[in-house]
């Protein structure tokens, strides 16, 4: 994947597990995404996820979770130590490979639109996207909390939001959305439980106080604790690293008569920002970066050649590392992996067995005589190009054989929420969502593989074309067996939109299917 965003969205919902699968299950469901890490913290009442992957489909995922979150958090039974004005709070893109922050500003405003033209929620562009210079301050925008913002939006013409209605959401609040460099959310907890003590340190660490530059920091109480935070966010490590933070904290409480109880990371880190924090505490002499054991294995990597494009993206778990692994997890009883990662496993080996077929090529008669002058035969052209789609869709099939799995654990979830629970149905619909979506994208990326194939069946040698017929029969299993539980988990939606969309999915998807079987 040449071109990559990364989005860190942060949710007003850090206590129900439940709800926070949910969002997560809707962020699987988009294709070429790519979830990296998820926390949540009972106290700041607060859920952050981090994903990555191409601009589409980031944008896709950001509002899909955004839409999900929307039927799920009620601002108005929520109680928690960080500041907020939305049940999706804030949204920002972050620029990794491949793309400038110009595109990120693109994405934040084409997804805003989104939230605020089909969500019915106002949003706030902030940060490298913000359209006027008193908005682009994330704790501008949340200053007075939903409250105050909700003011100012009735008084002030120039509270407007960017995009949606001109006052909030009745349960979902309002909604930043941005384009920003990566960033550290780093928190140092204090061996007290004196929130003033907390928020007077940040007071003095942060840059708009006087402190360290390109530094945000609020005071917090962790009431199941007993202790208080200072939560900061470095906005250029480079600049001030970890370490310089912490020690300004440090030394702050050491004035006030207290200790640091610890510190955390929330949510993903450079590796560079480590390096630095490792150099300093541990006064290393002559230290090079490319001693990392990751880095060198990186570096050794790509000089040898080794392309995305050949190297498979392993599902995470253990069972999903090998074909002993994986039969034993089927067959051990448990709900999880089911059929729908085994249909995904099958579309994955049909994609195997055409990528195979490209590879060992067309019969030697049907080549150009190989001189230095002779163009490139139009054949090997096609299988050069059907190799590399099929590589992509092997891929894919293979991280929904987790997806699958991941995605009826929260439909189990879902259903074990207690009956009382106002959220219960949203969160079951939810959940159903992603467990039927999932197969159904299975279906459909296993009816191109088939496609595929059959262009391969008629260029390949004799030799491989039986290799490549199995591979249509796998294909075909991959299709009626995705088929068979998305047909099931769309008996149980309520939602009746969502049985429609993929109703109209499905039908494309059972023509595909026809066409292969009259091979």
């Amino acid at each position: 994947m040449d071109r990559i965003v990364e989005c860190v969205p942060n949710f007003s919902e850090g206590r129900n597990p439940d709800t926070v699968g949910a969002l997560v299950a809707a962020i699987r469901t988009v294709k070429d995404v790519f979830l990296l890490d998820q926390e949540m913290d009972h106290d700041h009442h607060r859920a952050v996820l981090t994903f990555a992957g191409s601009p589409r489909g980031v944008a896709e995922a950001a509002f899909q979770v955004t839409r999900a979150a929307t039927g799920l958090i009620d601002l108005r039974r929520h109680q928690g130590g960080h500041p907020r004005i939305g049940a999706t709070d804030v949204v920002p893109f972050v620029p990794i490979r491949g793309v400038t922050m110009d595109d990120c500003v693109a994405l934040a405003r084409e997804v805003g639109r989104r939230i605020g033209s089909e969500l019915n929620i106002p949003v706030f562009l902030y940060e490298r996207a913000a359209t006027a210079p008193h908005r682009t301050n994330l704790e501008a925008i949340r200053k007075g909390g939903l409250e105050g913002l909700t003011a100012r939006m009735r008084d002030d013409p120039a509270w407007q939001p960017d995009f949606g209605p001109r006052a909030p959401h009745p349960t979902a609040g309002a909604t930043v959305v941005g384009a920003r460099a990566p960033l550290i959310a780093f928190n140092v907890n204090l061996n007290t439980g004196d929130l003033e003590t907390a928020k007077a340190i940040a007071k003095k660490v942060r840059f708009s106080g006087g402190g360290l530059p390109y530094v945000k920091a609020i005071g917090v109480e962790l009431a199941s604790r007993r202790l208080v935070q200072v939560s900061m966010n470095l906005t250029n490590f480079e600049e001030t690293p970890i370490h310089v933070a912490f020690e300004a904290v440090k030394a702050e409480a050491e004035m006030r008569g207290v200790q640091v109880a610890g510190s955390e990371i929330v949510g993903l880190v450079p590796q560079q920002a480590l390096l630095h924090a490792a150099q300093r505490f541990l006064a290393l002499e002559q230290f090079d970066p490319s001693q990392v054991l990751e880095t060198r294995l990186a570096n050794a990597i790509a000089q040898n050649g080794s392309s995305s494009e050949r190297v498979a993206l392993t599902p995470s778990g253990d069972w999903a590392t090998s074909v002993t692994g994986f039969l034993a997890a089927v067959s051990a009883g448990t709900p999880t992996p089911g059929g729908g990662s085994v249909a995904a496993l099958a579309g994955a080996l049909a994609a195997a067995l055409g990528v195979m077929g490209c590879r060992i090529g067309p019969p030697r008669s049907s080549r150009a005589v190989e001189e230095p002058s002779s163009p490139v035969p139009e054949q090997d052209v096609d299988l050069a190009r059907i190799e590399r789609r099929l590589v992509e869709l092997g891929d894919k099939l293979r991280q929904l054989m987790q997806a699958d799995a991941d995605a009826y654990e929260h439909v189990l979830r879902a259903y074990r929420l207690p009956k009382t629970d106002q959220t219960r149905a949203d969160v079951i619909s939810a959940a159903l969502r992603a467990a039927t979506e999932v197969p159904l994208e299975t279906a459909v990326l296993a009816a191109e593989t088939g496609a595929l194939l059959r262009a391969v069946l008629s260029r390949v040698k004799s030799s491989v074309a039986t290799d490549v017929k199995v591979g249509l029969m796998m294909a075909v299993a991959a299709i009626e067996g995705a088929r068979e539980n998305v047909l099931v988990n769309i008996k149980s939606q309520t939602n009746q939109e969502v049985v429609s969309q993929i109703s109209t999915k499905l039908q494309a998807v059972e023509r595909s299917l026809e066409e292969l079987k009259r091979l």
